[in-house]
């Protein structure tokens, strides 16, 4: 199933190296008085709040289904994905484009610029090594498929926050040294400012996109397509089912909803449509292990 890679992994990895980062590079923030590097330290203090809501978000869509919520609390982890892609990305966004308007407006010149390019470089490192994790759980489900197109299809929000945390962190890490460099060789601090000003058009872009994924996911998403394929092929060369006549799948969290109308092949009597139908159940709960609710029904029409 779509949920092979293991997002809780990705997870803590992305909030120790962000954590440390932002750390880093606050510090630097603070002796260099770059914009460039403030924003970036925002940056990274909002990917480690990030990481912490999906951790709660992964341990609410746990909780057991209950008389209200008869189909459990899977889709919390979207909520608290959405959170976080509209809020903090977009809080970081923010921030950094008002401080690049500021710092644009009101030049300063750079102090120890060393120590903010010796940061950048740590952080680079750092976010790349977040990154590899990610990749390394994303390529355990995308596959073959280029990674925009997982993107779009990918049903794990959690690990979609996380990639686009890591890109978007890896793309302005790249931004914030280049502004710095350039603002040290030129000696004009506006490249700083500019830079800033990039970082901050990265963010918002990447919580549009993070947060138009989730809002469908929230609506009401059918499983991944390329399992939702898997599912309609292996119910077609089953020898119980003469014809299937829909599928309908809806991702909640982890757990996958599954309705299944087909015509049965004949079997004599009520006793063996059942035991037909039993059999096909179990062995396709045994096949797709996130499936966890399954309504089959015999038909034979449409």
């Amino acid at each position: 199933m779509s949920h092979g890679a293991d997002s809780l992994k990705s997870i803590l990895f992305a909030l120790c190296a962000n954590t440390a980062i932002a750390l880093a590079k606050l510090a630097a923030a603070l002796v260099t008085g770059s914009g460039a590097m403030l924003a970036e330290s925002i940056h990274s203090f909002a990917d480690a709040g990030n990481q912490s809501l999906l951790i709660l978000g992964l341990k609410r869509a746990k909780i057991p289904p209950s008389e209200d919520y008869p189909l459990g609390y899977g889709k919390s982890i979207y909520f608290w994905s959405f959170i976080v892609a509209i809020i903090l990305f977009s809080l970081g966004g923010l921030f950094s484009l008002y401080e690049g308007w500021h710092k644009l407006s009101h030049p300063e010149p750079l102090t120890y610029p060393l120590v903010a390019i010796g940061v950048l470089l740590f952080a680079i490192l750092a976010e790349g090594i977040s990154m590899w994790g990610c990749l390394r759980e994303v390529n355990k489900v995308r596959g073959g498929r280029s990674y925009w197109r997982w993107f779009r299809e990918s049903r794990q929000s959690e690990l979609l926050v996380v990639f686009g945390e890591d890109l978007a962190a890896l793309a302005g890490l790249v931004f914030a040294l280049v502004a710095i460099l350039v603002a040290l060789i030129t000696g004009n601090p506006v490249y700083d400012a500019i830079g800033t000003l990039v970082i901050g058009v990265l963010l918002l872009l990447i919580a549009i996109l993070i947060g138009n994924e989730v809002r469908s996911l929230l609506i009401g998403q059918s499983a991944d397509p390329l399992h939702r394929q898997q599912m309609q092929t292996w119910l077609e060369q089953r020898p119980e089912i003469d014809k299937l006549f829909n599928l309908l799948t809806m991702q909640m969290g982890n757990d996958l909803m599954v309705a299944v109308k087909a015509q049965m092949v004949e079997t004599g009597s009520q006793q063996g449509l059942v035991e037909a139908i039993n059999g096909v159940e179990a062995e396709f709960r045994k096949q797709f292990a996130g499936v966890r609710w399954l309504f089959f029904e015999p038909d034979c029409r449409d």
